[in-house]
């Protein structure tokens, strides 16, 4: 699955080049001349994420290094990818996401800061949080627990606390909050359980569950847990 997946990435590529060569040298350099799926992410992120604090070639480094050491990144960005393909209508290539939507490089980079941030490398980890943040519009505490096959769409906006839990299957749409109430310690932000749509501007707060194959309405505010296979909606949240 992985290398029949990054050999298609890389075909599409080749068509993107045919299609607009002057984005050959910038399409080569990020995918073609790339050994492997997590060495292309990698050097996307680093292309976006790079400052005077940290060059593109250390960035590199860093995610690479990282991703290594976490024997499942490679499952959870395939993952990711599929999930995007299979449910997002806009996207029609493996390779769109990797290059172009925000969501998943957010995602990406979220994926390399937790890795690091369960090594003990908190500073490291806040400081790929706060580029993410403000590169791609997407800011998710590293030590938020999200499983692979989670697509975050649009991207702008979405805010994640750090005792967030987002399992498989997940869709979140822009402007989407999963936060805390108020000044609360300990496990504080919600539970997202599998095949739930959080849709656009909505806000969930505290520790709470969103069960599985549930849909949280768009602008809604959800402070209750909400039941499986259930759609709620509206300020404060109800079941319709």
């Amino acid at each position: 699955m992985n290398t029949n997946i990054w050999n298609t990435i890389k075909d599409e590529v080749k068509l993107r080049i045919g299609a607009e060569p002057s984005l050959e040298p910038y399409l080569n350099q990020l995918i073609l001349s790339q050994k492997n799926l997590t060495d292309s992410v990698a050097s996307v992120l680093a292309s976006k994420l790079n400052s005077d604090a940290l060059s593109s070639s250390k960035i590199k480094e860093f995610i690479l290094d990282v991703y290594k050491k976490c024997d499942h990144i490679e499952d959870d960005l395939i993952n990711d990818l599929i999930f995007f393909k299979d449910h997002d209508p806009a996207c029609k290539y493996f390779s769109t996401p990797i290059l172009f939507y925000k969501g998943f490089q957010g995602l990406a980079t979220y994926r390399a800061a937790h890795c690091l941030w369960n090594d003990n490398r908190h500073t490291m980890a806040l400081f790929f949080q706060n580029r993410a943040s403000e590169i791609f519009g997407v800011d998710i505490h590293p030590a938020a627990k999200i499983s692979g096959g989670v697509m975050i769409d649009h991207a702008t906006g979405v805010v994640i606390g750090e005792t967030s839990v987002i399992d498989e299957n997940v869709s979140i749409y822009q402007g989407v909050t999963l936060g805390g109430k108020g000044f609360e310690n300990g496990d504080r932000h919600p539970k997202i359980k599998s095949g739930v749509s959080i849709f656009a501007s909505s806000t969930i707060l505290g520790n709470i569950t969103i069960e599985k194959n549930a849909k949280v309405a768009a602008g809604s505010l959800v402070l209750k847990d909400v039941k499986k296979n259930t759609t709620v909606a509206g300020i404060p949240a109800k079941e319709i």
